[in-house]
């Protein structure tokens, strides 16, 4: 009984197939100075007083920074489209609840700055689980 031939005319015993995608160093070394100077950017925000743009800024700066990380890092950039779109459909719902928390912390600085912090705590106290009193038991 005669086996059949294979042939590996495509790689050795001692050769290994490239996997991924190699990056260009200098696309590296650029990406990580762009992630060092965001960083700068980031902490001099720190310093400039613009009331409630601050964290805006700032979590657009990490947003930034977190997308430059996965693009070149992970190499999200040459991977297939599906990945990407997971990815920015990622970031979209995380931004979707961010607006609902805002909106919320929103609607409770309207009812504080309205006058009515005992309105506040009373909505508070009503939402709040409460312990069952306990009776004095006479001896």
């Amino acid at each position: 009984m005669s086996s059949p031939s294979h042939s590996h005319s495509s790689h050795g015993h001692g050769e290994q197939p490239l996997v991924g995608h190699l990056v260009p160093m200098s696309t590296l070394i650029g990406t990580g100075l762009g992630l060092i100077l965001l960083t700068v950017v980031t902490v001099a925000v720190v310093e400039v007083d613009l009331g409630e743009l601050n964290i805006v800024i700032a979590l657009a700066i990490a947003a930034f920074k977190a997308t430059l990380v996965c693009l070149y890092f992970m190499h999200l950039r040459w991977d297939k489209p599906f990945n990407q779109l997971m990815f920015f459909g990622s970031i979209l719902f995380v931004l979707l609840l961010m607006l609902f928390c805002l909106m919320d912390v929103g609607q409770l600085r309207k009812t504080i700055r309205g006058g009515n912090p005992t309105g506040v705590q009373a909505v508070l106290d009503a939402e709040a689980p409460t312990a069952p009193i306990a009776k004095n038991k006479p001896q």
